[in-house]
């Protein structure tokens, strides 16, 4: 058992204290004032702010390597527009050096996977940012199917005259799912008759966790009116969603609260600390975590790493800050809030006992840009040690 003492605790459920934070076998064992135990290692980190480690809910790290052209660029598959059977975990390299730099700022889990070339991208991993073998660092795996709506998929395939418009680029998504519908209608009325089943369909079987709404789809969208088609589309098959960047969705948030309500949809903001570097980013704010607040929209931030290095996630939270953001909400935006969005929670985003011992250790405040990380600690193993 290891046992950190007298630090200021912030567990972000309940309230923050100064105290002790024990930790046995990977798991939180118990929070609380003057923890003792014959066979603990103490470490002392009086002075120090103890938080859960951070998690990014959307990224590409491992997918897009630093410091690499085409050798470690793996994120986008450019033969298909419609790629469901991919896989992020059969592209992910865990000795990126980017892996430890997100441990050394306190980042603990990544949500990461396909970028938005696609259509239908394929499947998101969730993971820990510790490791040098993907099966041990998986925390959930699929944890979404990326699809994308916008200017990239346009971008990428206006070439080979696949589609020109957003129109064709919606079409392809309700394609897929009608195809999708009808496999599986064929699949449960031919039940053990193997004579009568479909051929197997490699792409329409790894649709069918989201049609069942076993897994959510993840969607690339910038622009309000490519949000606006997600929510439709979304309500048209009965599937789960979120929200991916959302970067316009401020500015008409109070005609779709109620659509988000019903739909159940997480929202996952971001990367605002970046250049307007085409047309769907030119409405692009860092007020807009403070309008979704105000307007009672639970959100997580991402990096977009390798958008923005992934060890600036808390960098982002804190810009929002600056511009009105609680410093309570922002803290839950790269912890609890993207945990429980992306279906994480029951092992990470808080301090509790029973969940992974993920924890960032900080030498001040961790929204405060001259504030350093100085000890982070993943499934229980001190991962980054600075104190």
């Amino acid at each position: 058992m290891k046992v950190l003492k007298h630090g200021k605790i912030i567990p972000i459920v309940g309230d923050e204290f100064t105290g002790d934070i024990a930790f046995e076998d990977g798991k939180i064992v118990a929070l609380g004032a003057n923890l003792e135990h014959p066979d603990a290692e103490y470490i002392n980190v009086d002075g120090c702010v103890v938080t859960p480690g951070f998690i990014d809910a959307h990224c590409h790290i491992g997918m897009f390597e630093d410091g690499m052209g085409f050798e470690g660029d793996d994120g986008n598959e450019y033969s298909n527009p419609v790629t469901p059977e991919l896989r992020a975990i059969d592209a992910i390299n865990p000795f990126d050096r980017c892996f430890e730099e997100a441990c050394r700022g306190g980042v603990t889990s990544v949500v990461t996977g396909p970028g938005s070339a696609n259509v239908i991208g394929g499947q998101f991993v969730a993971m820990k940012t510790a490791g040098s073998r993907v099966e041990d660092m998986i925390i959930r795996e699929p944890i979404a199917m990326k699809a994308a709506f916008g200017e990239n998929p346009k971008r990428v395939y206006t070439d080979s005259k696949t589609f020109y418009t957003r129109m064709t680029v919606a079409s392809t998504l309700r394609k897929t799912l009608l195809d999708t519908l009808e496999y599986d209608r064929k699949l449960t009325a031919a039940k053990n008759n193997a004579e009568k089943k479909p051929d197997y369909d490699f792409k329409l079987a790894s649709m069918l966790p989201v049609i069942r709404r076993e897994l959510p789809l993840k969607i690339h969208a910038h622009r309000a009116d490519d949000i606006l088609t997600a929510i439709r589309i979304a309500k048209e098959f009965n599937i789960r969603i979120t929200l991916d960047h959302f970067t316009e969705g401020y500015l008409i948030i109070d005609r779709i609260k109620e659509d988000l309500k019903q739909l159940d949809a997480g929202i996952i903001i971001g990367p605002l600390l970046s250049d307007r570097s085409k047309i769907e980013l030119r409405n692009l704010s860092m007020t807009a975590p403070r309008i979704l607040y105000e307007n009672g929209i639970k959100f997580a931030m991402m990096t977009d790493h390798p958008v923005i290095p992934e060890q600036y996630l808390p960098v982002c939270a804190a810009l929002a800050v600056r511009e009105g953001l609680p410093e309570k909400a922002a803290l839950e935006s790269i912890t609890l809030n993207a945990a429980e969005i992306v279906g994480i929670a029951d092992r990470v985003g808080s301090l509790e006992v029973g969940k992974d011992a993920d924890i960032a250790v900080f030498c001040g405040d961790p929204l405060d840009a001259r504030t350093k990380c100085v000890m982070t600690i993943v499934n229980g193993k001190t991962v980054h040690d600075n104190l």
